[in-house]
């Protein structure tokens, strides 16, 4: 069983502050960004940073479905997501970036072994990037437009 993650960086227009609360924003933002590979997303608890719970199904692949339970926490300039369901943790840090913030998504989880786990490690990580890249550039269009 080896380690397997993807990660994403985007560029936003916008102060670091508002990209943050924006990120941290589960109960209005979220789900205006969230890709088509999201389904039966919902709130559970909180809904602002820490402390939150949400749900939701990520359709990765066409037969590869994972129910996520997500448990929000806050570190500095980090959002941190940790599947209850799994190994599965994702990190949304926020940092200045020129006039404007950046955006970096990390996602990480102990994949299978053997040779399944070497074509998980190999191709997981591929699909992951182009469904944060997705989630990022909605972001960015949701802060920069002021919605």
């Amino acid at each position: 069983m080896g380690q397997v993650s993807a990660s994403s960086t985007v560029l936003i227009n916008a102060e670091p502050d508002v990209v943050f609360a924006a990120v941290a924003d589960y109960q209005t933002v979220r789900p205006k960004i969230l890709s088509s590979h999201y389904r039966d997303y919902q709130v559970l608890q909180g809904g602002q940073g820490a402390g939150t719970v949400a749900t939701w199904k990520l359709q990765a692949t066409e037969s590869r479905v994972r129910d996520v339970k997500a448990t929000v926490d806050v570190a500095g300039h980090a959002v941190i997501e940790k599947d209850a369901n799994s190994s599965l943790v994702t990190n949304y840090t926020v940092a200045p970036a020129g006039p404007g913030a950046s955006v970096t998504v990390k996602t990480s989880w102990q994949g299978a072994g053997g040779v399944k786990g070497f074509f998980e490690k190999t191709f997981a990580p591929l699909g992951l990037r182009k469904i944060q890249a997705e989630v990022l550039d909605n972001l960015k269009k949701q802060v920069e437009s002021g919605s």
